[in-house]
Protein backbone atom coordinates (compact mmCIF):
# COMPACT_ATOMS: atom_id res chain seq x y z
CA UNK A 1 0.00 0.00 0.00
CA UNK A 2 1.28 3.47 -0.87
CA UNK A 3 2.24 5.85 1.91
CA UNK A 4 -0.03 8.77 2.64
CA UNK A 5 1.82 11.79 1.31
CA UNK A 6 0.14 14.24 3.70
CA UNK A 7 1.71 12.68 6.82
CA UNK A 8 5.29 13.15 7.98
CA UNK A 9 7.40 10.42 9.59
CA UNK A 10 6.19 11.73 12.96
CA UNK A 11 2.54 11.13 11.98
CA UNK A 12 1.67 14.83 11.83
CA UNK A 13 -0.30 16.24 8.91
CA UNK A 14 1.80 18.29 6.50
CA UNK A 15 1.61 20.04 3.18
CA UNK A 16 3.47 18.02 0.55
CA UNK A 17 6.62 19.71 -0.78
CA UNK A 18 6.07 19.90 -4.54
CA UNK A 19 8.98 22.27 -5.21
CA UNK A 20 11.21 19.55 -6.78
CA UNK A 21 8.48 18.59 -9.29
CA UNK A 22 8.47 19.91 -12.84
CA UNK A 23 5.77 22.30 -13.99
CA UNK A 24 3.54 20.38 -16.42
CA UNK A 25 0.12 20.73 -18.00
CA UNK A 26 -2.47 19.11 -15.76
CA UNK A 27 -6.20 18.57 -15.92
CA UNK A 28 -8.90 16.88 -13.89
CA UNK A 29 -12.56 16.02 -14.38
CA UNK A 30 -15.03 15.13 -11.63
CA UNK A 31 -18.69 14.20 -11.59
CA UNK A 32 -21.62 13.82 -9.26
CA UNK A 33 -25.38 13.40 -9.17
CA UNK A 34 -28.24 15.06 -7.27
CA UNK A 35 -31.17 12.67 -7.00
CA UNK A 36 -34.51 14.47 -6.70
CA UNK A 37 -38.21 14.12 -7.31
CA UNK A 38 -39.71 14.38 -10.80
CA UNK A 39 -41.63 17.54 -9.88
CA UNK A 40 -38.41 19.19 -8.73
CA UNK A 41 -36.75 18.28 -12.03
CA UNK A 42 -39.67 19.85 -13.92
CA UNK A 43 -39.47 22.99 -11.77
CA UNK A 44 -35.73 23.34 -12.45
CA UNK A 45 -36.15 22.76 -16.18
CA UNK A 46 -38.94 25.37 -16.30
CA UNK A 47 -37.00 27.86 -14.15
CA UNK A 48 -39.95 27.91 -11.72
CA UNK A 49 -38.12 27.92 -8.37
CA UNK A 50 -38.33 31.02 -6.17
CA UNK A 51 -34.53 31.44 -5.85
CA UNK A 52 -34.03 31.72 -9.62
CA UNK A 53 -32.01 29.85 -12.22
CA UNK A 54 -30.71 26.80 -10.36
CA UNK A 55 -28.28 25.67 -13.06
CA UNK A 56 -26.57 29.05 -13.43
CA UNK A 57 -26.25 29.67 -9.69
CA UNK A 58 -24.90 26.13 -9.15
CA UNK A 59 -22.49 26.41 -12.09
CA UNK A 60 -21.08 29.72 -10.84
CA UNK A 61 -20.82 28.40 -7.26
CA UNK A 62 -18.83 25.42 -8.56
CA UNK A 63 -16.44 27.67 -10.48
CA UNK A 64 -15.94 29.92 -7.44
CA UNK A 65 -15.38 26.88 -5.20
CA UNK A 66 -12.69 25.47 -7.50
CA UNK A 67 -10.85 28.81 -7.33
CA UNK A 68 -11.00 28.73 -3.53
CA UNK A 69 -10.25 25.07 -2.82
CA UNK A 70 -7.03 25.76 -0.90
CA UNK A 71 -9.04 27.95 1.50
CA UNK A 72 -11.44 25.07 2.18
CA UNK A 73 -9.14 22.02 2.27
CA UNK A 74 -6.31 22.67 4.76
CA UNK A 75 -3.41 20.93 2.99
CA UNK A 76 -4.25 21.81 -0.63
CA UNK A 77 -1.79 23.99 -2.49
CA UNK A 78 -3.15 27.26 -3.87
CA UNK A 79 -3.21 26.82 -7.65
CA UNK A 80 -3.36 29.21 -10.57
CA UNK A 81 -6.17 27.64 -12.57
CA UNK A 82 -6.33 28.42 -16.28
CA UNK A 83 -9.75 26.94 -17.02
CA UNK A 84 -12.76 25.81 -15.01
CA UNK A 85 -16.01 24.53 -16.45
CA UNK A 86 -19.05 23.13 -14.67
CA UNK A 87 -21.69 21.41 -16.79
CA UNK A 88 -25.11 20.51 -15.43
CA UNK A 89 -27.75 18.42 -17.15
CA UNK A 90 -31.07 16.82 -16.28
CA UNK A 91 -31.21 13.03 -16.39
CA UNK A 92 -34.94 12.28 -16.14
CA UNK A 93 -34.41 8.56 -16.63
CA UNK A 94 -32.14 8.38 -13.53
CA UNK A 95 -34.27 10.90 -11.62
CA UNK A 96 -31.93 13.79 -11.06
CA UNK A 97 -29.27 16.15 -12.27
CA UNK A 98 -25.72 15.31 -13.39
CA UNK A 99 -22.89 17.68 -12.57
CA UNK A 100 -19.48 17.48 -14.19
CA UNK A 101 -16.48 19.75 -13.78
CA UNK A 102 -13.26 20.19 -15.71
CA UNK A 103 -10.18 22.05 -14.51
CA UNK A 104 -6.98 22.83 -16.45
CA UNK A 105 -3.72 24.38 -15.30
CA UNK A 106 0.04 24.20 -15.40
CA UNK A 107 1.79 23.46 -12.16
CA UNK A 108 3.66 21.09 -9.90
CA UNK A 109 0.59 19.38 -8.44
CA UNK A 110 -2.72 18.22 -9.86
CA UNK A 111 -6.16 19.81 -9.83
CA UNK A 112 -8.20 16.82 -8.64
CA UNK A 113 -9.34 18.53 -5.44
CA UNK A 114 -10.42 21.62 -7.38
CA UNK A 115 -12.51 19.52 -9.78
CA UNK A 116 -14.09 17.57 -6.90
CA UNK A 117 -14.76 20.75 -4.90
CA UNK A 118 -16.44 22.34 -7.93
CA UNK A 119 -18.87 19.40 -8.21
CA UNK A 120 -19.54 19.19 -4.47
CA UNK A 121 -20.29 22.91 -4.07
CA UNK A 122 -22.39 23.01 -7.26
CA UNK A 123 -24.42 20.09 -5.84
CA UNK A 124 -24.76 21.80 -2.44
CA UNK A 125 -25.91 25.00 -4.13
CA UNK A 126 -28.49 23.05 -6.09
CA UNK A 127 -29.66 21.44 -2.86
CA UNK A 128 -29.93 24.85 -1.19
CA UNK A 129 -31.94 26.31 -4.06
CA UNK A 130 -34.35 23.37 -4.22
CA UNK A 131 -34.73 22.36 -0.56
CA UNK A 132 -37.94 24.36 -0.12
CA UNK A 133 -39.70 22.10 -2.63
CA UNK A 134 -37.82 18.79 -2.15
CA UNK A 135 -36.43 17.69 1.21
CA UNK A 136 -35.68 14.18 -0.10
CA UNK A 137 -32.83 15.16 -2.44
CA UNK A 138 -29.62 13.14 -2.17
CA UNK A 139 -26.17 14.20 -3.33
CA UNK A 140 -24.36 11.10 -4.48
CA UNK A 141 -21.41 9.63 -6.29
CA UNK A 142 -19.12 12.68 -6.24
CA UNK A 143 -15.93 11.23 -7.70
CA UNK A 144 -12.85 11.84 -9.79
CA UNK A 145 -13.49 10.88 -13.41
CA UNK A 146 -10.10 11.63 -14.90
CA UNK A 147 -6.76 13.26 -14.23
CA UNK A 148 -3.98 14.01 -16.70
CA UNK A 149 -0.41 15.19 -16.17
CA UNK A 150 2.11 14.65 -13.45
CA UNK A 151 3.47 11.23 -12.55
CA UNK A 152 0.40 9.24 -13.59
CA UNK A 153 -2.87 9.56 -15.44
CA UNK A 154 -6.19 8.21 -14.20
CA UNK A 155 -9.54 7.49 -15.81
CA UNK A 156 -12.63 6.24 -13.95
CA UNK A 157 -14.14 3.07 -15.33
CA UNK A 158 -17.91 3.04 -14.82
Amino acid sequence: MADFSHYGSDGRARMVDVSPKAVTARSARAGGFVRMGRETIRSIAGNLLPKGNVFEASRLAGIMAAKNTSSLIPLCHPLMLHYIDVRISVDEEEGGVRIESEVKMEGRTGAEMEALTAVAVAALTMYDMCKAVDKEMVIENVRLLEKRGGRSDYSHHA
